[in-house]
């Protein structure tokens, strides 16, 4: 079993920069693909970045459109912790954050291929 657990939401300013941690528990954390949706009011929960494993190569990042550019994801496997730094925040960035984890590498973007999630971490960036 996979406990996450979301850290570092806030109010932020548009323009503004946050860091959002998710914790991990588990001792294979350095296995898993981990990734962040998000969700705002009245829509569907949406996919903002994956971090994988490929081979040997570990922290390979793929972001959805919307926020190339902006946000970055990473991991320290040493402390079973990813993170996901967040520049030049915009309004419409506002939601619930959320970390999932899975078995297995891949770049998965979907709401249903991932089989924990945290408990999500609000955001809100004003205009």
């Amino acid at each position: 079993q996979v406990q996450l657990v979301e850290s570092g939401g806030g109010l932020v300013q548009d323009g503004g920069s946050l860091r959002l941690s998710c914790a991990t528990s588990g001792r294979t954390f350095g296995t898993y693909t981990m990734a962040w949706f998000r969700q705002a009011p009245g829509k569907e929960r949406e996919f903002v970045a994956v971090l994988t494993i490929i081979g040997r190569i570990t922290n390979i990042g793929n972001y959805a459109d919307s926020v190339k550019g902006r946000f970055t994801i990473s991991r320290d496997n040493a402390k079973n912790t990813m993170y996901l730094q967040m520049n030049n925040l915009k309004p419409e960035d506002t939601a619930v954050y959320y970390c999932a984890a899975r078995e297995g590498a891949g770049y998965y973007t979907t709401r249903n291929q991932y089989a924990y999630w945290g408990q999500g971490t609000q955001v809100t960036v004003s205009s």
